[in-house]
């Protein structure tokens, strides 16, 4: 774990490096994708029979061993106990309010030329969700991928998810019952999104990609980015936690390790201006880590990622931040609304002591598919508008035309595209 000081002579060449640092998979998977996809491509179901088999264990033969069936996830969803059901249910209903909020207004208008202008928004006609099944199932995942995709009014969603020996997580299975999901594929891996994107024997294509995966997961999507649209190449989980010395240092330490435990390369990182808290919050994660069944996890993440980081006055923490364009950022502060202010660059803000990201990631309402490595200093979390598309319109009458078409065609000329300006030109005389 790096301890840093603002006060420290060297701490502008450490946070540099600590900003730039890469934290993605350091195995060279590119290669290995674009042959994955090649294959594909060129062989459909036959290649996802065999990576299925040789990754899954899982033999890809009869109906049943390709897709997941309606019945078997209502009847996954009607098996939960009644606290999992409610809890799924809240989590459902939140998430699809908040993004019910984001749907974009068509707009439909005259200028002062008489043009006419406007926009209308469409969804896409169908959608592939990637849900992990790997080192963890994640229903929350597909909650928050699926909900604003029908939202926007996707009519087909087509989810991928590796059932290693062919088991699949209930609670995954209860989740799509509740996002109204119309297909299961029991596929996973950079195959699976490669089928989604060219379509097999089996899978019919689908116009965008979304849904977090491991790194050859994100290589695939990465790849094919231009066939299909995609939301984001994401990698390993971050938190920064901006947190003063009024804070239940076990506390801080529980929001660290809360993203410590997703995976090894993941980051949490904190700014305190209180040198004496920090090392009270190091102990509580030292004997968190004992008990907490992640632990190995956990704490490979913390020991080789975790950084404590010591400012003078809290406000320093602000430009800090917006360098680092952390995935989530949480402000453990008595006034958190002074800090927000003059952060630019996060996935998502929580505010306030009693505002854990874990909420975040499971019943607040916005998504938690976020922009991480740096990004979220020029990408935005998943929303309704990953799912769909705007088409403007222009309609102009011979009054608008003559009142702004000469301009057009001085323009064309200029360009050398004389053949523009004469489709202008000839209707301005007619």
């Amino acid at each position: 774990m790096q301890r840093l000081s603002i006060d420290d002579a060297g701490f502008e060449a450490a946070f540099a490096r600590l900003v730039n640092a890469r934290r993605d998979s350091d195995a060279d998977v590119a290669q290995d994708v674009t042959d994955i996809l090649r294959r594909v491509r060129d062989t459909g179901d036959a290649a996802l029979v065999d990576y299925t088999l040789r990754f899954d264990n899982h033999r890809l033969g009869s109906d049943a061993d390709w897709r997941v069936e309606a019945a078997e996830c209502r009847a996954a969803y009607e098996g939960l106990s009644t606290e999992l059901r409610e809890a799924l249910e809240l989590a459902a209903s939140r998430i699809r309010a908040y993004h019910e909020a984001q749907l974009p207004q068509n707009r439909d208008y005259v200028d002062d030329a008489g043009v006419r202008l406007g926009a209308r928004w469409l969804p896409v006609d169908a959608a592939g969700l990637y849900v992990p099944g790997g080192r963890a199932a994640y229903p929350s995942s597909l909650l928050m991928n699926a909900i604003p995709a029908k939202v926007a009014g996707v009519e087909r969603l087509a989810v991928v998810t590796p059932t290693p020996r062919g088991e699949v997580n209930a609670l995954v299975l209860a989740a799509a019952h509740l996002s109204g999901v119309n297909e299961i594929w029991r596929i996973g891996g950079a195959q699976a999104i490669g089928a989604l994107a060219y379509g097999t024997e089996r899978i019919r294509p689908v116009d965008v990609i979304t849904g977090p995966g491991n790194a050859w997961v994100a290589e695939a999507k990465r790849q094919l980015y231009g066939r299909v649209g995609i939301d984001m190449v994401a990698g390993p989980s971050e938190i920064l936690v901006i947190a003063d010395a009024q804070n239940d240092p076990d506390l801080i330490a529980a929001d660290l390790l809360s993203q410590a435990e997703h995976d090894p390369t993941a980051q949490s990182i904190l700014i305190t201006d209180d040198a004496s808290f920090a090392a009270q919050v190091e102990d509580c994660i030292d004997l968190q880590l004992i008990s907490l069944k992640t632990g190995k996890t956990a704490k490979a993440s913390w020991d080789d990622h975790g950084t404590m980081i010591v400012v003078d006055r809290l406000d320093q923490a602000v430009p800090l931040a917006n360098r680092l364009a952390a995935e989530h950022v949480e402000l453990a502060v008595a006034d958190p609304d002074a800090l927000m202010q003059g952060i630019r660059h996060a996935g998502s803000i929580f505010l306030g002591r009693m505002t854990p990201e874990a909420v975040g990631d499971y019943v607040a309402g916005p998504n938690h598919v976020l922009p991480t490595a740096r990004r979220a200093g020029f990408a935005s979390g998943l929303s309704v508008l990953d799912f769909m598309k705007r088409t403007s319109f222009i309609g102009l009458d011979r009054n608008a035309l003559e009142a702004i078409g000469p301009a057009a065609a001085v323009l064309a000329h200029a360009e050398g595209l004389p053949a523009h300006a004469r489709s202008i030109e000839l209707r301005l005389k007619s």
